[in-house]
């Protein structure tokens, strides 16, 4: 926690150090130290100088007609600068500036709606300088033409030089936290549909949203389109602002359990979100005073679904909900920022960004923060996933093994012979089932005690479980009964191998468990004959295991090699033969 906040404090440390490159700059205020007087649309540029321009009040009606501001160089630069006029746009359809010099003729320089030419720079500003750098500028006038509202404009004046150094540096800021919003859209996205998490796409359509916008605002879609210059975008950033709004909600809402968060909390915060998508609608679309109007009704529903975002995020960490932990480092960055703009005019602060540079900022903090904490969320997901699967597959396992020797039991045996038997079957190559009895086992266990049972079968199995392979199964099927299937053996080969067997299974040591005591073993085998399954030749071996039992122990029987088919002795005789 302690690492989390300290990241967010370091981001605001970033921001802050930020502010002073803007120092080369000096907002002009839009108060009666600019003269203004208001024309109609049809007055020429040229009869400027004839105009009376009022040095108080706040100018109006210009909506519909031209704004004339006259700004004093002298006012705000130092004697001897250039200066470079920046005003950041708003909804016009053409600015017109003029530079007089104190020695010459006056300069005029324009640009109208979609066609900026040369004169946009990084961060939704137009640059004015003056062609004549020897001359000394006496006066700037500007002619807004059908301007929506002055309250959206923002005017510097920057020495030339540093002008072009902060455009260089804004232009390198922005690009880096576009490319960093572009990247958490996408992979956003991409983990949304690969784990089915809506709020992930909610997330990704934020970030793609406010990627599309900061494009837009910062004018860098000028580069691909310049007839988006103007207008459009101004109006389009204000509908994608408030959409992104709306999407932010969406993601931070829908990220937390229904269990843990209240309908009625939910309801409320999905309803202002909503809300302010809604109302950016009628804002992005009007060009008369009443935007100042949509503004600050906006701005009142934007603060109230930060509340009830943050409210929502503080009653599920109080109920210990790990996601709403990770938004909340993730989205107190931009939510604070967003805030802030609403409280605090930054005007021409952040090299003339404003409150839009702070919150392309922060939307890319959150971006990376909420990606990282997606991804670590979903490998603590896919951990917990893979353990239990590998704890299925233990379980599944377990259920096919003997629990005392570690073999197959009866249920894995019939699974392992099952390739076995098909591939015999399709290649017409012999298979045959070895069934496995420890002579007088009873006796072990009456005189040496089960302790000692057990260790004679464990030792048994371990010996069977060297032949185990490809064409080869082995298996404890109960009590002192095992069972071996080999393929590509008949007739004698399969007989000397099933002595070989016998042999070596009598030739284990058991001394540590029994002493000197001798523990052979009797052996039925059958050949699997025309389109036999497992369990006919279960029978025959079983037949074969009876008759080696009866005819004397230790030795092994051949199921061909007896009579008519016939069914062991069951019951309490049977058992006895067996044994």
């Amino acid at each position: 926690m302690v690492d989390r906040w300290g990241a967010i404090f370091a981001l605001f440390v970033a921001i802050a150090g930020l502010i002073p490159g803007a120092a080369f700059a000096v907002g002009v205020p839009l108060d009666g130290r600019v003269c203004h007087v208001v024309t109609p649309a049809a007055v020429p540029d040229g009869n400027a100088s004839t105009l009376r321009f009022t040095c108080g009040g706040e100018p109006s009606g210009y909506q519909r007609g031209s704004l004339w501001l006259r700004i004093d160089p002298a006012r705000y630069m130092q004697p001897g600068e250039t200066p470079t006029l920046l005003v950041h746009h708003s909804r016009l359809d053409r600015l017109a500036v003029e530079f007089r010099y104190v020695d010459g003729p006056a300069e005029w320089q324009q640009v109208r709606n979609g066609a900026y030419g040369d004169f946009w720079r990084p961060g939704a500003q137009l640059a004015f300088s003056p062609a004549n750098r020897n001359d000394h500028v006496a006066a700037i006038v500007l002619r807004f033409d059908r301007l929506a509202s002055h309250h959206l404009l923002r005017v510097r004046l920057v020495p030339s030089g540093a002008a072009e150094r902060q455009s260089a540096m804004l232009a390198a800021l922005i690009g880096a936290a576009l490319t960093l919003l572009a990247i958490g859209a996408i992979y956003n996205l991409s983990l949304a549909i690969a784990v089915r998490r809506q709020y992930l796409a909610w997330q990704g359509a934020w970030a793609a949203t406010v990627f599309v916008w900061g494009t837009l605002w910062s004018q860098f879609a000028l580069l691909v389109v310049p007839g988006f210059a103007g207008s459009f975008s101004a109006q389009a950033s204000t509908f994608l602002s408030a959409n992104a709004i709306t999407l932010a909600t969406f993601s931070a809402v829908t990220s937390i359990p229904r269990s843990i968060l209240p309908n009625w909390l939910r309801g409320v915060a999905l309803a202002l979100g909503a809300a302010v998508g809604i109302l950016g609608i009628p804002t992005s679309l009007v060009r008369s005073a009443l935007i100042d109007t949509l503004g600050a009704m906006l701005g009142i529903f934007v603060l109230a679904d930060l509340l009830a975002v943050a409210i929502c995020l503080g009653w599920a960490v109080r109920r210990g909900s790990a996601e709403a932990r990770d938004l909340v480092a993730a989205w107190s960055v931009p939510m604070a920022a967003l805030a802030l703009t609403q409280f605090v005019d930054l005007g021409s602060a952040l090299w003339g960004g404003g409150a839009q540079i702070l919150v392309l900022f922060a939307a890319a903090w959150q971006t990376i923060w909420l990606s990282i904490a997606a991804s670590r969320r979903l490998a603590r997901f896919r951990a917990e996933r893979d353990r239990a699967l590998a704890a299925e597959a233990r379980a599944s396992e377990l259920a096919t093994r003997d629990p005392l020797t570690g073999i197959h039991n009866r249920r894995g045996f019939v699974a392992a012979v099952a390739p076995l038997m098909q591939s015999a079957q399709r290649d017409q190559t012999p298979v045959a089932l070895l069934l496995i009895d420890i002579d007088r086992f009873k006796a072990i266990n009456d005189v040496h005690g089960h302790e000692a049972g057990d260790s004679v079968l464990c030792t048994l199995a371990d010996r069977l479980t060297r032949w185990q392979g490809p064409m080869c199964a082995t298996a404890r099927l109960g009590g002192e009964e095992f069972a071996l299937m080999i393929g590509q053996l008949e007739g004698r080969s399969l007989l000397q191998f099933a002595e070989h067997v016998r042999q070596e299974l009598g030739a284990c040591d058991h001394r540590q468990a029994i002493g000197d005591h001798l523990v052979t073993v009797s052996i039925g085998v059958a050949e699997r004959r025309g389109t036999a399954d497992y369990q006919q030749l279960y029978r025959l071996a079983d037949q074969a295991l009876y008759v080696a039992k009866d005819g004397g122990r230790n030795r092994v029987i051949h199921a061909d090699y007896l009579g008519p088919p016939c069914e062991p002795h069951s019951g309490k005789d049977g058992a006895q033969a067996r044994r």
